[in-house]
């Protein structure tokens, strides 16, 4: 299938995905691009994934708030205009700062994060998470969790 042009204007974007609290829109899927996926995550103080990994690059770019950021042994706040690059297999977590943020998110080739992301919304409940179930759910699209 040959690659097109697309625009996504505001009035044309998905739903916003619940992702462990977190909002998450698909802005480009892996199936509209041929490759990577863009996000706009929005999450309030204290979300954000659990340390995890994957088989695909990905980058953060925040627009708004605090980001704490866990790269493998170290942290790091990252404020609005910072752009964080993990390549594939970086074990890596945020959590999102005080009053809550916002951030532009980009994943290499390969990426199944936007089918967890919509496998996640669908089958785990709202708030603290069943870390089992999400282990089970996350494992499907290639994540791993790293909860020792």
């Amino acid at each position: 299938m040959p690659k097109v042009p697309f625009a996504v204007f505001p009035h044309d974007r998905a739903r916003s995905l619940n992702v462990v609290g977190e909002q998450i829109t698909v802005l480009a899927s892996k199936d509209a691009t041929q490759g990577y996926e863009i996000f706009l995550q929005d999450g309030p103080a204290g979300t954000g994934p659990p340390p995890h990994s994957h088989p695909w690059d990905e980058a953060f770019y925040v627009i708004r708030g605090e980001v704490e950021f866990g790269i493998g042994e170290k942290s790091m706040t990252a404020i609005a205009g910072t752009l964080v690059h993990l390549p594939a297999g970086t074990v890596h977590w945020f959590r999102f700062g005080g009053d809550g943020g916002q951030m532009l998110s980009m994943t290499g080739q390969g990426s199944e994060a936007s089918a967890m992301f919509t496998n996640i919304d669908h089958e785990i409940a709202p708030g603290a998470p069943d870390l089992d179930a999400l282990r089970t759910v996350a494992e499907r699209s290639g994540l791993r969790l790293a909860l020792g």
